[in-house]
């Protein structure tokens, strides 16, 4: 899958796509603990060491990966539902207040398993102690820091224009980019529209 978001709570939203109720059927990214495994690798939310002892505790726990890949998809759809709220566009079925609570629980969770730690002359927050509850514990840290932190950059690739649906922080100058990539969405429907109009002036059917 691509990774568009320019920020990792972004991409995490973006592992269910298209976002339209009404839609084409979901394509659901993190199927199986495996998957989630894997996607925490490749946008460096883990390396290959602590992926590696995630493993392990799954395998040592029986049902941990589930319970881990359960955590991880409850935050991300709270995610989506409390930014959904910020972009005209998206839609969520769960209720904002329901999301909060959801957050807060696993929040929760995730502080409880965290601790202040010595980083030379500073002190940083380590999350993400507990090797089984690893990927949820730092997801919903980030997803939190998000969700508290300036949104006004927060767009979605425009679905009823021919785009995927997916969340992303437009960084352009003049806040004008319309697509999650140009290179992907934004060239697809130029590719269409182009299609399109060469097979109605083929049939004398162009405007």
């Amino acid at each position: 899958m691509r990774i568009v978001g320019g920020h990792l709570a972004l991409d995490l939203v973006n592992t269910v796509a298209p976002r339209r109720p009404a839609g084409p059927e979901q394509h659901e990214y993190l199927g199986e603990p495996v998957e989630l495994l894997e996607w925490a690798q490749r946008v460096e939310l883990v390396d290959a060491a602590e992926a590696a002892a995630v493993a392990a505790a799954w395998h040592a726990a029986p049902g941990a990966d589930q319970q881990a890949l359960r955590v991880v998809r409850e935050v991300r759809e709270a995610a989506y539902a409390l930014l959904a709220d910020r972009v005209p566009a998206a839609q969520s079925t769960l209720d904002s207040s329901v999301a909060i609570g959801t957050l807060n629980l696993h929040w929760a969770a995730a502080s409880a398993r965290s601790v202040l730690v010595r980083d030379g002359a500073s002190v940083r927050l380590q999350v993400g102690t507990t090797p089984a509850q690893l990927i949820a514990d730092r997801l919903t840290r980030i997803v939190v820091d998000f969700l508290t932190a300036d949104s006004s950059r927060l767009k979605e690739c425009p679905v009823e224009q021919g785009g995927c649906g997916f969340l992303f922080l437009d960084h352009s100058r003049n806040g004008s980019r319309r697509w999650c990539a140009m290179a992907d969405c934004g060239t697809s429907v130029k590719v269409r529209r182009l299609t399109a109009n060469r097979r109605a002036r083929a049939t004398g059917k162009a405007e």
